[in-house]
Parts: C-alpha cells; structure tokens; sequence
C-alpha cells in the first residue's frame, strides 16, 4: 500500500451529514493526505474545494491526487485556525461545507523521521510543520518541570504528569533525552507496576500532550472550529471528526455555545429570546464508528463526528 495513504475516518456518515450539491463550496480545515477531500472533490464537479494543511509532503501529494478527481480545488500552506482569514482575503466569505479531521495522519504517524511515534526510535521532533522552530526535543529538554508537568496533566489527561515530569527532568540532567525511545524509557522509569500493565501504551498520553505542545493543537482546535462554524452560508453544515475525550470535549462545549442560549441566572427571568440561535445540532449524540470500520481501520476506534447547521442569519 501507498506509504502516504490515509484511512478516511468515519467518512460515509461524515459526507453524508454534509449534504453536499453539485455546487457546494467546501472547506477542509485539515486536508492531510486528502483521504475525505477526494470524496468530497468528487460530490461536487459545478462547486469548489478549498483545504488546507501545515505539512507541505501532505499537501504534495493531496495535489496529485485531487487533480486525478479534477481541478476544481485551491490548496493552501499554514494553520487551519487562519484558513477563513486567508479566504477572505481571496474574496471567499462563506461555504457550504466544513470539515475538521482533528489530529495527525496515519503517514504521519507511520513515518519514523518525523518522530510522532512511540514504535519506532527516531528523534524527537512531532512537527506537522517541518519548517517552525519548536519541535519535541526542545520541549522535552527545556521546559521547566512545572510546565512539563502541566501540559502531561491538561494535554495528555495523565495522572502520573508530576511523576513523569520530575523523571524526564531528573534523566536531562545528566543527558539530553535525544530519541523517542530514550523519552519511553523515562517514563516507563516512573511508573508503578500496575500502570504499566494497563491496557494501551504507558507512553501514549504523554507523547499526546508534548505533539500537542508542539504544534499548538489545542488552541487550533479552539480557534479554528469557532472561526469556521461562523463562516458557514445558511443551511451549510460544518462535520467534525476527534479522537480523545479533550477534543470531543472542545468541540463539544463550542458547538452548545452556538446551538444553546446561554444559562440565566436563577433568580432572573429566563432568556426565551430563541430566535438569536442561528445554529442547530444535527447530531444529538456523537457518531461514533461500526464494528466493521474498527476492525478495517483500528486507528478510528476513538473517532466520534459531530455535526452542527446554520438555520439563521
């Protein structure tokens, strides 16, 4: 198989949850190696597909893979949290369509150069962008033990974040943690027994918390969902694919706030003013994936999909 190729997760319930036309104009936020975009570009030959990504070997290969489809699609270089910014800049202020595929891909994942992966030793790095500055081995050799400590609690969800921290400090000291494999070995240092022997990966939350440092994700994610949920044209509809309880907790929370009014004080008269919602939850409850698409594609086994309308202006 294509080294570059990427499951698309959820992909059935999430174009078809778009409901998009001939003609729509459609954004993917997080193009990666054009797994939904494909099917997407192919739904609407009158319409256009704008998308963007950080990784420039993404957005390579996502260009020869499109033009296959057709030619009706714009690609773009940087974050997705400045993408509506960047179209409007173009002239383009609203779609039809909106897709957020949050985390990182399977070639990223799978490429041991760009050091994402707890399965193969490889330096440090986590990068979706290769050209920023700020990658995983300054993280994990600069930060203080506090702010390691905090981004392991808050990003990875870990209860062992003070442990892990005070061990990755404690291991510098006498030595740069250079490698992925020497980070896995300082934590599996500080961990009982009995954490160690839990089902998944010791290291998985704390690689988590430092690739979300790295590249900003959580913030992205906050800012990015907020800007392209008001960039939707009435009646377009925005999907939104995570992977974690953090994320579906975000995206969660920002989609209540655009889709409920906002709770009152108690001792206040309620606020009955409904006609200032503009936007309406089309999932009620999270999709989550089939049976057959976990066993097919195990890396979609925590994926949950919400989807969100504007029904005013």
């Amino acid at each position: 198989m294509d080294s570059n190729y990427h499951v698309p997760v959820l992909f059935k319930p999430a174009i078809d949850g778009l409901k998009l036309k001939d003609d729509s104009i459609v954004l993917d936020m997080t193009l990666g190696r054009a797994g939904h975009s494909s099917i997407m570009l192919s739904h609407i030959r009158k319409g256009h597909l704008y998308a963007i990504d950080k990784d420039e070997t993404a957005l390579n290969y996502s260009r020869e893979r499109l033009a296959k489809i057709g030619s009706n699609f714009t690609l773009f270089q940087g974050n997705y949290s400045e993408f509506t910014d960047i179209l409007r800049k173009e002239g383009i202020n609203e779609a039809d369509a909106i897709l957020l595929d949050i985390g990182v891909s399977s070639p990223q994942f799978d490429n041991p150069d760009r050091g994402f992966s707890y399965r193969f030793d490889s330096r440090l790095d986590m990068r979706m962008n290769c050209h920023q500055e700020l990658d995983a081995y300054y993280v994990v050799n600069n930060y203080t033990e506090d702010h390691l400590r905090k981004i392991i609690y808050e990003y990875g969800e870990d209860k062992s974040a003070a442990k892990i921290a005070r061990a990755i400090v404690k291991s510098r000291s006498i030595r740069p943690i250079e490698t992925t494999f020497e980070l896995v070995d300082v934590i599996k240092s500080c961990l009982p027994y009995f954490v160690l022997n839990k089902p998944g990966h010791p290291a998985k939350q704390t690689f988590q918390a430092i690739r979300y440092e790295v590249n900003q994700e959580i913030e992205e994610l906050k800012t990015g969902l907020t800007k392209a949920i008001n960039f939707l044209s009435l009646h377009g509809r925005l999907a939104i694919i995570t992977f974690n309880s953090l994320e579906d907790k975000i995206a969660k929370n920002i989609i209540k706030d655009f889709t409920q009014l906002p709770s009152t004080n108690r001792h206040m008269p309620p606020n009955l003013n409904v006609e200032s919602i503009k936007f309406t939850r089309v999932t009620k409850k999270p999709i989550i994936p089939t049976d057959e698409e976990i066993l097919n594609n195990p890396r979609s086994k925590s994926a949950k999909l919400r989807i969100i309308e504007r029904t005013g202006k």
